[in-house]
């Protein structure tokens, strides 16, 4: 019976955990090198260093200012649930990138972008895309100019392919 009961808590503590992470209106598991939809298109790419320290994981973002006003990148530990802010709320107007240090990925291996609308009421997100680790599609670039020209390349792509 104590083992029920232990089993029980333990299930509940990883549901309600993984469902207030964050309270968002849809959550969405991002899969391969670029996401669109709901208003929001992400390319990912890794920017090779020097060394592994240096190396840099690359995300551009793309968003409806009609729909979101904000977008923040947290990383999370899904273990011991601490958070790691990556980009602090920013508008979504233009452009958006956010570089990472590879190697934090280790300690912070969920990354969640949370779109918020405009309205001044709501400070919870609209839409939550989240990736659990580095896609395994990312491509890898050993220069700037390279990388730049694939995620614009691959934001215009994913627009251009993703459902009505």
């Amino acid at each position: 019976m104590k083992n029920v009961a232990a089993v029980s808590a333990c299930l509940w503590l990883l549901c309600s955990g993984a469902a207030s992470a964050s309270v968002a209106d849809v959550e969405v598991h991002g899969v391969g090198d670029a996401y669109a939809g709901a208003g929001v298109t992400i390319a990912w790419g890794v920017l090779r260093g020097a060394s592994e320290a240096a190396t840099l994981v690359v995300l551009r973002v793309a968003a409806d200012p009609a729909k979101y006003e904000t977008v923040e990148v947290v990383g999370r530990n899904p273990f011991s649930r601490s958070e790691r802010k990556l980009l602090t709320r920013t508008p979504v107007g233009g452009r958006v990138e956010v570089r990472i240090p590879r190697a934090s990925f280790a300690d912070f291996p969920r990354t969640e972008l949370r779109f918020a609308p405009g309205s001044p009421m709501s400070t919870a997100p609209a839409i939550v895309v989240y990736y659990l680790g580095v896609p395994d599609t990312t491509p890898e670039f050993a220069t700037e100019a390279a990388l730049e020209a694939h995620l614009t390349d691959r934001i215009a792509r994913a627009r251009a392919a993703r459902p009505p």
